[in-house]
């Protein structure tokens, strides 16, 4: 058994089983791929995929279990080459994060703006996703950090710390009856079309249960990933969104009237995660620091040292978090 066997199985895994991609993203062939991936299965005595024709079409249920162990692997050998690399170059390297598109669009820019000043050799990836997406990608390993608001359940293998908190708002545009109550009930604003963010398919919505406390059921016109798309089509008249509060631009949507929902909808909690058996380099230390003045090296790896969940969340609730908003 090779280490670059390995490396090709959790490639093909974290490709959704295409040959094609993996081959890519290693820099090898096909044929390559395929012979040593075969050469893994005579050794090991068992299939590590489902075939259909030439095709992988899933993994068996020892080759799901080998994944989990190779991955495991592998990450402890990125670790050893992480503290050489370390060690010898503090500066250089590679960041990988995904996170939904509100903090990919309105609170990441100006973070790794300052970021890229400190250390303009760390390459930087960021994959955008839904909370159930960014989960795809954190449970093969494929990022160093994970960044969403709330689906907590999804993310067993991560360390999860508080960035900061912040609530819903009201866009409309100028003119709509909205803007002539300082505080909506929710019994008016039901009474609108609504626009908002897609629904988690884990765990209820917080949204749908502030009105099913109130005996309401909102008119729910579109839902979508992407607040911009929100503030796109209550523009075009299709009803009244509901967005988090950092996705309001003071520049960008002076067209629209925004108000607050903080009187309505409860308050949301932003994490940031990373592999609970992970090795954080000296810029990823840094890059925490940027999502959270409160996240230092200090608490960070405290956290990382929770055997688990209360002991973690005792640890957070000496911790004062920001409130972030516009």
């Amino acid at each position: 058994m090779k280490l670059q066997q390995l490396r090709f199985l959790a490639s093909v895994a974290q490709n959704d089983l295409n040959l094609t991609a993996a081959a890519a993203k290693l820099n090898a062939t096909q044929p390559a791929i395929s012979k040593q991936l075969k050469l893994l299965e005579d050794e090991l005595g068992f299939n590590l995929f489902v075939r259909k024709g030439r095709q992988f079409t899933g993994l068996t249920a020892p080759g799901e279990r080998v994944i989990e162990h190779a991955l495991r692997l592998l990450r402890e050998a990125e670790n050893i080459k992480g503290i050489s690399e370390d060690f010898q170059d503090q500066a250089r390297g590679s960041l990988s994060i995904a996170t939904t598109h509100t903090q990919a669009r309105y609170v990441l820019p100006p973070v790794i703006q300052q970021f890229r000043q400190r250390f303009p050799e760390v390459e930087f990836h960021l994959h955008q996703g839904t909370s159930e997406q960014i989960a795809k990608l954190a449970d093969v390993d494929g990022v160093d950090f994970a960044i969403a608001t709330g689906s907590e359940q999804l993310f067993p293998k991560y360390v999860l710390l508080p960035c900061y908190r912040w609530y819903r708002r009201i866009v409309v545009p100028a003119g709509h009856p909205l803007t002539r109550i300082e505080r909506p009930s929710l019994q008016q604003l039901s009474s609108f079309p609504i626009v908002t963010y897609v629904f988690s398919l884990h765990g209820p919505s917080s949204l749908l249960e502030a009105f099913e406390r109130e005996g309401l059921r909102p008119d729910i016109a579109l839902t979508a990933r992407d607040a911009d798309i929100i503030k796109t089509y209550v523009r075009l008249g299709l009803g009244v969104g509901i967005v988090a509060e950092v996705a309001i631009d003071p520049k960008a949507d002076l067209d629209l009237v925004s108000i607050s929902a903080a009187h309505l909808f409860p308050i949301h909690t932003t994490w940031i995660g990373f592999p609970r058996h992970g090795l954080l380099r000296t810029y990823m230390y840094e890059f925490l620091s940027l999502m959270g003045k409160h996240l230092t090296r200090d608490l960070v790896d405290r956290a990382a040292d929770c055997t688990g969940p209360e002991e973690l969340d005792a640890l957070m609730a000496t911790v004062q978090l920001p409130q972030r908003c516009q």
